[in-house]
């Protein structure tokens, strides 16, 4: 048990990626280019009841043994902690999601309230990853070269962000730039995760 908790963070960074294709083999004719992650989990999806099984429910366990790590081994370093609360808030954020699905049109222009909390949790998962990674910037605590691949990741992700944005409006493939810019952020969960557990 200790050993899972010690890893969880590894074993979430490579989880995810493996839980979106497994799902997604229950979803005919999902493009990873042009559909959202969510959209696995989506209202009618053939994978609706599956995808948050497979991802959002052990993921977010994960992520709340990790940021429990960290709290409990590194109770005397405060920026420590509070990445620990951040990546815990992530994993409540993930299991929100799960329960919560998006409508199946991510285009809908009156989203039901399951989309709107699914949305918003998104948007928290999003901001931890931004602001865990950002402490790790600006804390002496951390080797350089850590700080600086943070520095590298927050940069990745926003940047993909963007596209994903205009992606999204020109109705392109929002998928490539979402998994891109989620991606920068669970790249950087799996490197910090491998510095503070060796």
């Amino acid at each position: 048990m200790d050993s899972l908790i010690q890893y969880s963070g590894i074993i979430a960074s490579v989880w995810i990626v493996v839980g979106i294709y497994v799902a997604s083999l229950f979803y005919p004719k999902f493009s990873h280019s042009k559909q959202f992650c969510s959209e696995l989990g989506a209202f009618g999806s053939p994978a609706q009841k599956l995808s948050p099984l497979i991802n959002n429910y052990p993921l977010g366990a994960l992520f709340i043994l990790f940021g429990y790590y960290l709290i409990v081994n590194f109770s005397a370093h405060l920026p420590t902690i509070i990445i620990g609360l951040l990546v815990i808030i992530h994993g409540l954020c993930t299991w929100v999601c799960g329960y919560f699905p998006m409508d199946a049109d991510p285009y809908t222009k009156n989203p039901s309230r399951s989309c709107l909390v699914h949305s918003w949790s998104g948007m928290f998962m999003l901001l931890s990853f931004i602001i865990a990674p950002a402490i790790v910037i600006f804390s002496s605590y951390y080797p350089i070269p850590l700080r600086l691949f943070s520095l590298a990741c927050i940069i990745g992700c926003f940047y993909f962000a963007y596209r994903l944005k205009l992606a999204f409006e020109a109705e392109t493939v929002p998928g490539v730039h979402q998994r891109l810019s989620y991606g920068f952020q669970i790249l950087w969960l799996f490197v910090y995760s491998f510095c503070v557990v060796t």
